[in-house]
C-alpha cells in the first residue's frame, strides 16, 4: 500500500493520532486583530500570528497585562513544591509552565482552543505549507511500536522499499521503544539531501535490516483530479496554503478537457485555512460574500469573494458528510446559500468557530478561539452544521457515481429545446 499525494497527511511523517486532536475538527486560522471589513487582498495574507503575546509595548495600558490576584495560587503551589516535594529532580520549571498552561486552556472547555508544545507547533506549521523536507512515510504508534502506516507515492521513503506494516525499531542508531511519535518525527525528518538510517522490521519479516535514506521535499497535495466521463471530479482533501493553486491547475485542465460539469468532493475533509477556502470559493463565484466573521462583540466582518474565478457558471454538485468541517463547511454553506451548487450526502460537522494561533516565548503557541462565522445569509453553522439538499445514505463511489449521473441529466435538461407557441 503507498499513499497518493492527495492523502490528507497532516504532518511530515504524518502524526495523524497526535494533531487530529486539535485539527482534526477543523480549524480555520485568521490574523490576530479583528478588521471591520476584510478585503480580498488582506484575506489572501498567511493567517497565522507570528508575534508574541507581547504585542503591546507596555502593560501598565494594558488592562489584560496584569494577572489577576487569583493567579498568585500559582506561584504558592511553585513555592511548596520546591520546599516539600520528595523527587526535586522532577521539578522542572519549563514542563511544569506548561502543564499549567495546558490546565488553564482547557478549563475553558473549548475543544478548539488549544495549547501547542514547541515541537508540535513546528510541525503543525509545516502542515498548512503543503510540503517538508524528510523522507515521506506516514507513521504512527501501533502495538507501542513505531509503525509505518503507508508510503507517499514516489517519496524517497517508497523508493527506498519501505512498506506499509513495517516496523522502525531504530533511528540512526538509537532505540524508537521510549520515543514519542513526535520525536521519532522530529528524529526522521531533516534537511533536503541528507540521509537517516533506519533498522526496519518488515512485516512478516524475522530479522530488521538497515536502510539508508536521503531525504527530499516532499509535496504534500491537497487537490486530486480525474476526469470521469465529461464530468470532472475533484476531490479537496484539506486547506493548505497551496490548496487554491492546486484547484486552479486542476480546473485548468478540466476546462481544456472539456468538462461539462464538475463533482466537487469535500468529504472527511477537516478543514485548515480560512484563506484558503476564500480561494476556493472563489473559484465557482462570481461576487459575493465567502462567509462573515463575527467577534467577541457581535461585529460582522464580511469576507469577500476574489474575482476572477475559473469555474463560476459551470455545473456544479458539491459532496459533503459529517467529516466535511469548518473551512470545508465555509465553501459549502456559500455555495448553497447563493444556489451555485447543490449539497449531497449527510449533515456536516457543525464547527463554525474560527480560531488565531499566538505564539508564546518559548516556542509553543495558543490557539485561541477569536470568532465565529456565519455563511454568506447569515446561517450558525456551529454545533448544527449543513443540511444537504439531497439526504444521501451512499458512500464512496457510489455518491460520486450519483452525483455524475445528477449532474449529466441537469446539463441533459438545460440542452432541452424550447419553442414558443
Amino acid at each position: 500500500m503507498c499513499i497518493k499525494k492527495a492523502f490528507p497527511v497532516f504532518v511530515a511523517l504524518a502524526i495523524v493520532l497526535l494533531i487530529l486532536p486539535i485539527l482534526g475538527a477543523g480549524c480555520s486560522f485568521v490574523p490576530e486583530k479583528a478588521v471591520n471589513n476584510l478585503t480580498p487582498d488582506e484575506i489572501a495574507k498567511p493567517f497565522f500570528s507570528n508575534t508574541s503575546t507581547n504585542k503591546n509595548t507596555t502593560t501598565n495600558n494594558n488592562s489584560y497585562g496584569e494577572l489577576p490576584p487569583e493567579f498568585d495560587i500559582l506561584t504558592e503551589a511553585w513555592q511548596q513544591l520546591s520546599e516539600d516535594y520528595v523527587d526535586k529532580s522532577k521539578l522542572d520549571p519549563e514542563k511544569l509552565s506548561q502543564g499549567a498552561v495546558k490546565g488553564m486552556i482547557e478549563a475553558l472547555d473549548d475543544p478548539y482552543s488549544a495549547y501547542v508544545d514547541p515541537k508540535t507547533k513546528e510541525l503543525e506549521m509545516s502542515t498548512f505549507e503543503g510540503k517538508f523536507e524528510g523522507i515521506g512515510a506516514v507513521i504512527s504508534i501501533k502495538d507501542k511500536q513505531l509503525t509505518v502506516v503507508a508510503p507517499i507515492a514516489d517519496s524517497p521513503a517508497e523508493e527506498a522499499g519501505i512498506k506499509a506494516g513495517d516496523k522502525i525499531l531504530e533511528v540512526d542508531g538509537q532505540s524508537t521503544s521510549k520515543m514519542t511519535l513526535i520525536d521519532a518525527t522530529l528524529k526522521i525528518r531533516g534537511p533536503k539531501g541528507t540521509s537517516v538510517e533506519l533498522l526496519v522490521l518488515h512485516e512478516g519479516a524475522s530479522e530488521p535490516v538497515k536502510i539508508q535514506i536521503v531525504r527530499n521535499e516532499i509535496k504534500v497535495e491537497s487537490v486530486s483530479f480525474e476526469m470521469r466521463d465529461d464530468i470532472a471530479y475533484i476531490s479537496i482533501t484539506q486547506f493548505l496554503k497551496s490548496t487554491g493553486g492546486e484547484l486552479q491547475d486542476a480546473l485548468k485542465d478540466a476546462v481544456g478537457k472539456e468538462a461539462k460539469g464538475i463533482v466537487l468532493d469535500l468529504r472527511n475533509n477537516p478543514g485548515g485555512l480560512l484563506n484558503a477556502s476564500v480561494d476556493v470559493a472563489s473559484q465557482f463565484l462570481a461576487m459575493g460574500l465567502v462567509a462573515k466573521v463575527v467577534d467577541s462583540e457581535g461585529s460582522e466582518s464580511p469576507v469577500q469573494v476574489k474575482r476572477g474565478g475559473i469555474a463560476t457558471h459551470m455545473p456544479l454538485i458539491v459532496l459533503v458528510n459529517e467529516g466535511s468541517a469548518s473551512a470545508s463547511e465555509i465553501v459549502a454553506g456559500a455555495l448553497q446559500d447563493y444556489g451555485r451548487a447543490k449539497l449531497a450526502g449527510s449533515q456536516t460537522f457543525g464547527k463554525g468557530s474560527v480560531q488565531i494561533v499566538r505564539d508564546l516565548s518559548d516556542g509553543s503557541a495558543l490557539h485561541i478561539t477569536s470568532y465565529r462565522w456565519l455563511t454568506p445569509l447569515g446561517r450558525p453553522i456551529d454545533e448544527v452544521g449543513l443540511t444537504p439538499d439531497f439526504a444521501l445514505e451512499l458512500e464512496d463511489d457510489e455518491l460520486v457515481d450519483w452525483a455524475i449521473q445528477y449532474l449529466k441529466s441537469q446539463i441533459k435538461t438545460e440542452l432541452l429545446p424550447v419553442f414558443a407557441s
